[in-house]
């Protein structure tokens, strides 16, 4: 099967790469985007374009595709759900959940010079952060790539709800699944509260398991496939 992977901020399509020829060799063709502003140079990319070429992978497919989403990408791969009810077959959701309309996609630190860069490693201490050493730690943050102002800022758009049949799987990292249920049941996370079909699976890993636990999180996402 096609598995669309997403990564979060400040990474690109390499944030994958332990996890694709993973995918490989149990047969699915992974499909890891780099999105505008991801590394080429263009700090005017925007959002909407972030969204449309997430859209074109999905296009491409040749079949009904699993859309992963890693931290702030979880909200691009439930637009797609949202764009294409019929075309995901499922979500699959690492480390954060999907924004809401109406929501800024991810103006979450502060902005200098038209751009959101890597705001270093204090607010991810704890938990986050705990598989990641001192080396993994200094080239994540050498290599990390500032995110453009119009896509922190970018706007989300939600309007199928048909998106509520696409069956969704969250991977809990920092988190457990029974916090991420009671988060949702609390209402904290609305768009998953109407989810009609909703599994929560744990991996022991800090907030980027395709960089720690690229095995354990490959076999995950082939899982995820296999649902009806």
């Amino acid at each position: 099967m096609d598995i669309v992977l997403i990564a979060g901020l400040w990474l690109d399509g390499s944030a994958w790469d332990e996890v694709a020829p993973e995918l490989t060799s149990i047969g699915h063709h992974p499909l890891p985007l780099t999105l505008p502003g991801q590394g080429d140079g263009s700090a005017s990319a925007t959002f909407d374009e972030q969204v449309a070429t997430v859209l074109a992978a999905l296009d491409s497919a040749s079949s009904r595709t699993v859309v992963v989403g890693h931290s702030a990408a979880c909200t691009l791969a439930w637009i797609a759900a949202d764009a294409r009810p019929d075309k995901v077959a499922t979500v699959v959701l690492i480390g954060g959940f999907p924004a809401s309309d109406g929501d800024a996609y991810a103006d979450m630190f502060e902005l200098k010079d038209g751009v959101m860069p890597f705001p270093g490693w204090e607010p991810f201490d704890g938990p986050d952060s705990v598989d990641l050493d001192e080396e993994a730690r200094r080239r994540f943050a050498a290599e990390a790539i500032p995110v453009p102002e119009r896509v922190a800022k970018g706007v989300v758009r939600l309007s199928d709800e048909r998106r509520y049949k696409v069956p969704v799987v969250v991977v809990c990292p920092e988190f457990t699944p029974a916090q991420a249920r009671a988060w949702i049941e609390s209402g904290d996370v609305p768009e998953l509260a109407r989810v009609e079909d909703l599994e929560l699976v744990d991996i022991d890993s800090g907030h980027w398991p395709m960089l720690t636990k690229p095995k354990q999180l490959a076999q995950l996402l082939a899982t995820a496939s296999t649902k009806p």
